[in-house]
């Protein structure tokens, strides 16, 4: 890996500037179309490309895998979060182990950890499985609905079944909203510098905060009956608050609590659900595939609900969801600022300067991957690892999302009891647009008809 610091002049590669307004540089594009912007820059240029910014540092965005993997995995200390995106959404989460840094980030991460594992996690499959047999059971034949919705009801209702063993389906339409207002004031805060500070009573603070206020009380009201000695059953909360720090034996606090709590409740239902959303839209759309999964689902479930155990034996489903997290990935962008100016692959990061990763459009780079385009499960075949650097759905590194194993096996299982029972078809006419928020949902939803599929 080429990299050195400013001082040691190693070879520098000239880096071009993104076309945008003499005035504001890429800044209106960002606002307008960010997904757009970032993909075309990661896509059109190579190694990097400068976006410059009014009233802020220059940001560059790399399209070499050795850049991305050095940012993420081989210099990670000096590619830090201090960006204005992790700032807005700390606003939501706080803390918690998306935004936090250093050795706190450390402590926090060993006390999560072992919620975490493969073991615990598998006592979840039965009620993943139930939650998807009995969203099935209440579609209508024929009957047009959003899928998208459907995803993030279920998604919502299982996080808050293993992590808080809280009825969230109770009040999932409102939670659900609140979600998408949080959402969108952190796009729109994190893309426009000359937002109005959040102490405005504007209507999109208020929103804001009342979104806000019903998310913490939801959290902060379970943790508040668990400290009380109420009930506490089997799930990641009471995992979270029985776990201690191996090596100082500390406990969470509440307000560590609180933001590890509305961390996982974020992204542990909105990246599956959206994920699960674009991968059944692409095999509504592509009936080949479709039909090797069904003779997949058939052969290894024989007519019966899906388990836990099927998930190791379901291999072509593994790789639909491997494929569709490829072409729309649920985490779009990921942003860094630079600790202190180094040279990679011969650019030039100056210090305070920031990274923006688009695995949207690494996941989409011709030079990496053969006809990248195309929705080909097949390329995940016998094992077939990528190129470092160039497929990011769950980050990569040390900074890997915790609940991606999690996230895995929830969407096999979902996948497996719905396909294994119904036929999904596109409404006609139905736009399949993507939306960039915090994560890629489709901004239209993903319109269906449902029918037996025997």
């Amino acid at each position: 890996m080429a990299s050195a610091t400013a001082g040691s002049a190693p070879s520098q590669t000239v880096v071009p500037t993104f076309p945008g307004s003499p005035l504001i540089g890429a800044a209106n594009l960002l606002m307008k179309d960010p997904l757009s912007t970032l993909s075309r820059a990661t896509l059109d240029y190579f190694p990097a490309v400068k976006l410059v910014l009014p009233g802020a540092a220059d940001a560059y965005v790399p399209s070499d895998a050795k850049i991305v993997e050095h940012v993420l995995i081989t210099n990670v200390k000096n590619y830090d979060k201090r960006t204005r995106g992790f700032e807005m959404l700390r606003t939501i989460v706080g803390n918690g182990l998306v935004t936090s840094a250093g050795e706190f980030w450390k402590r926090q991460r060993r006390i999560a950890q072992p919620a975490f594992h493969r073991e615990r996690i598998a006592t979840f499959g039965a009620a993943m499985v139930k939650a998807g047999m009995d969203m099935v059971d209440g579609w209508a034949h024929d009957a047009p609905f959003d899928l998208a919705d459907e995803y993030m009801r279920v998604t919502l209702q299982l996080v808050g079944e293993t992590l808080i063993s809280g009825d969230l389906a109770s009040s999932a339409s409102k939670s659900r909203e609140a979600i998408t207002v949080a959402l969108e004031h952190l796009l729109r805060r994190s893309l426009n510098p000359f937002s109005m500070p959040e102490w405005v009573p504007t209507p999109n603070n208020l929103a804001f905060k009342n979104a806000l206020a019903h998310l913490d009380g939801i959290v902060l009201g379970v943790i508040s009956d668990r400290r009380a000695g109420k009930a506490a059953p089997h799930d990641l909360l009471a995992m979270l608050m029985e776990a201690r720090d191996p090596e100082t034996g500390e406990a969470m606090t509440d307000g560590q609590l609180r933001d590890e709590v509305m961390t996982i409740l974020l992204a542990g239902h909105e990246t599956t659900a959206v994920a699960l959303s674009w991968t059944s839209a692409l095999l509504a759309q592509h009936p080949r595939v479709e039909e090797k999964l069904v003779a997949e689902l058939d052969a290894v479930l024989e007519g019966r609900t899906p388990s836990l155990e099927d998930v190791p034996k379901l291999q072509y489903t593994g790789m639909v969801f491997k494929e569709g997290m490829r072409l729309f990935p649920p985490v779009w962008s990921i942003g860094r600022r630079v600790v202190e100016t180094e040279v990679v692959e011969g650019v030039l990061f100056p210090k305070d300067s920031h990274v923006f990763l688009c695995p949207y459009g690494m996941h989409r780079h011709p030079k990496y991957w053969k006809n990248p385009e195309a929705f080909e499960p097949e390329r995940w075949a016998d094992g077939v690892e990528p190129v470092k650097g160039t497929y990011l759905p769950f980050n990569i590194g040390q900074r890997k999302c915790i609940g991606d194993v999690f996230a895995t096996i929830e969407a096999q299982l979902l996948l497996a009891v719905i396909f294994s029972r119904k036929k999904l078809t596109l409404v006609p006419g139905h736009s399949l647009e993507p939306q960039a928020l915090l994560t890629l949902r489709p901004k239209h939803g993903v319109k269906v008809t449902a029918a037996p599929r025997r």
